[in-house]
């Protein structure tokens, strides 16, 4: 019996050795594939971002959201040959006071590239131009002291507050991007503003279509900014 319990418990101690060399052998090999695994997980799946901030106009209002300008930039830059993504960030109803006080969230996306377009909430209420241009000439500031490319999307009000407020509303944009040295669009809704085929029945919002427009509008713009970081 004595043979027999010995014999059985050298065989035991045999597989247990062979089995916890087996072990160190398969963390070892584990171990050393590790590497190649995180090395492959934190290979950028993008050379950029560009975040498209705006209101209405940039969030798409009335259309889906692959429907909308920013997200045709995105397929466009991808069919191109261009590894950038692009973030809508619009907010319906927003004036350049909102604006502002979010641009430092916007800061912390790090974001190589902001779309800026804001003010046409603005005119629509009225507030002195003087107030508009103060707020986005700020908020160009920020996103630059960070190191981010501004392209200001410039807009236009219709008149129904005037000839002169018109004017003075239209003169923000160029007035910012000349002091603050940026891109300007001249004019964002180009060849879309107060075309019925192109805006929803509200007159004011785009359609898919004129989406499409303010796309090819914008879109060189975009290309620029990114051939300037390359």
């Amino acid at each position: 019996m004595d043979k027999i319990t010995k014999k059985n418990m050298f065989h035991l101690l045999t597989a247990l050795s062979f089995l916890l060399c087996s072990l160190l052998l398969f963390s070892c090999d584990q171990q050393q594939a590790q590497p190649k695994t995180e090395e492959l997980s934190t290979t950028p799946l993008y050379d950029g971002t560009i975040i498209a901030v705006g209101d209405s106009l940039t969030a798409g209002q009335g259309v889906v959201e692959e429907e909308s300008w920013p997200a045709l930039i995105g397929k466009k830059l991808e069919n191109d040959g261009h590894r950038w993504q692009v973030i809508n960030a619009g907010v319906s109803g927003e004036t350049s006071s909102g604006t502002l006080s979010r641009i430092k969230w916007i800061v912390a996306q790090q974001p190589a590239v902001v779309i800026l377009e804001t003010g046409a909430n603005d005119g629509f209420r009225g507030i002195p131009p003087a107030v508009i241009r103060k707020n986005i000439n700020n908020a160009v500031q920020i996103l630059q002291e960070s190191n981010i490319t501004v392209i200001l999307a410039g807009m236009q009000i219709v008149q129904n507050l005037g000839e002169e407020y018109a004017r003075e509303f239209a003169a923000i944009y160029p007035s910012v991007a000349h002091e603050r040295d940026c891109l300007l669009i001249p004019f964002i809704l180009q060849q879309v503003a107060g075309e019925p085929a192109l805006n929803q029945t509200d007159t004011i919002h785009p359609n898919e279509d004129g989406h499409t427009i303010i796309t090819e509008t914008a879109y060189p713009f975009v290309v620029r900014a990114i051939q300037a970081l390359q």
